[in-house]
């Protein structure tokens, strides 16, 4: 179990966020178990959630172990005690909440010198969340003007075959095209099939971090596009990723966040719908059906993508990241990168900000999505991803997997799939 989790940990420092969010976590010695008294985890403002704690070690019930608990609004606890007997192995706690929002109660215990934690964060009424993030006046203007002077840079598309990864039936390809001034490139891997046709598209956009990609394809009847977003090959040796995440491109999230024009996202976004034009430039494309999809950043970026251009058809995004930043100024949850989680007054950020929040953008996704996160991500909110999902406009489902925090169980990757492969066939 050690060296599981000392690899996972590896993996984390090399490739970011990312790695996390497709990874479960190692199964533990000591399981606490948090457990509501409703099976959906969800409420009504007001009502009181009865969550009850009992200890397992080696699957048998603990009595009369400390524990500490905290509990109330995720990431604002307003009770926290120590040391609280669990006698005869159980301990019930009581709270609510009088506003919509997201309620998380928190237990750690210290077993034989080995801290363990678990929490179960329940709903009370999610779907009348509301965003705390203000939109900006220009904010359509800003990025139809932003799209409009990327696209007078031609697309200068190079594609390199990349034989060791070709199969019988797809071909794979390093490919880099201009995203929003000269020689500014975005760098991806490309599958296609190799059988001659017309076929649909899937954009995969990255997690946070910086990272080298291998390519993905969901089968051979689909063109799949896995693009990073920094501007450099995604081919190179690790080490390239692991000293650009320490040194220059260290917090990129944070670069320019008081200047919407040079505010690194701004790039970002801008390169993802530059990804669409070269899906659109491929002769193999059908010119019509084309996806995009990510978790964590690449959840955020979905939307994003989906909300700046309309020639997206379908998209699923799972726990999105950079949703709702100004929730925190409302004492409640904000999203990843949590930018103002230790702020007291309304910074200048703000408004800059606000152009690049995802719940501006899905206040403008008309496509079809399937989106999907846990209500114990500590990474990115519910409270943050509701605010953003509930303003969506489009043909929408959430499918909820209780437990999960910044990872997904197998069976939900799966299902994800499934649905877009499902839209690829309409």
């Amino acid at each position: 179990m050690k060296k599981s989790f000392l690899l996972l940990c590896a993996l984390f420092y090399l490739f970011g966020i990312n790695t996390i969010v497709y990874a479960q976590p190692v199964q533990k010695w000591v399981n606490i178990i948090v457990s509501p008294d409703h099976a959906d985890w969800k409420y009504q403002t007001k009502e009181t959630a009865t969550f009850t704690i009992q200890v397992y070690k080696d699957n048998v019930l603990m009595k009369n172990i400390p524990v500490d608990y905290e509990i109330g609004p995720e990431l604002f606890p307003v009770e926290k005690k120590q040391a609280v007997l669990l006698k005869n192995g159980e301990l019930l706690l009581k709270a609510s909440m009088n506003e919509p929002g997201f309620l998380r109660c928190k237990v750690i215990a210290l077993i034989d010198g080995v801290k363990y934690e678990e929490m179960a964060t329940v709903g009370y009424n999610p779907e009348k969340i509301q965003p705390a993030t203000s939109e900006p006046v220009d904010f359509d203007e800003f990025w139809s003007n932003t799209i409009r002077e990327a696209r007078k840079i031609p697309l200068d598309a190079r594609m390199v075959l990349l034989p060791e990864k070709c199969t019988s039936s797809l071909n794979f390809y390093e490919v880099s095209f201009q995203n929003e001034r000269p020689d500014s490139r975005i760098y991806g891997i490309l599958a296609i099939p190799k059988k001659q046709g017309k076929y649909p598209a899937i954009l995969r956009v990255p997690g946070a971090g910086i990272r080298p990609y291998s390519g993905f394809s969901y089968n051979d009847k689909i063109i799949t596009l896995e693009i990073g977003i920094h501007g450099i090959p995604v081919t190179l040796s690790a080490e390239v990723y692991k000293n650009l995440s320490a040194g220059a491109l260290g917090d990129y999230w944070r670069f320019h966040i008081n200047d919407r024009d040079k505010h690194y996202y701004k790039r970002v976004y801008t390169g993802c719908v530059r990804a669409v034009d070269f899906i659109y430039s491929l002769s193999e494309f059908d010119g019509n059906t084309v996806g995009v999809t990510g978790g964590s950043q690449g959840g955020a970026l979905s939307i994003v993508t989906a909300g700046l251009d309309s020639r997206i058809r379908f998209l699923a995004a799972y726990y999105p990241a950079l949703c709702d930043f100004a929730g925190y100024l409302n004492k409640r949850a904000g999203g990843w990168p949590h930018y103002f989680r230790n702020v007291s007054q309304k910074p200048n950020e703000v408004e800059t900000l606000a152009y690049f929040d995802v719940v501006n953008f899905a206040r403008r996704v008309k496509a079809p999505g399937w989106y999907s996160w846990g209500f114990n991500d500590t990474t990115c909110p519910p409270t943050s991803m509701n605010a953003a999902y509930n303003v969506i406009p489009g043909e929408k489902e959430l499918k909820v997997y209780l437990n999960t925090g910044h990872w997904t169980y197998p069976e939900q990757r799966a299902v994800g799939d499934a649905w877009l492969k499902e839209y690829c066939e309409k």
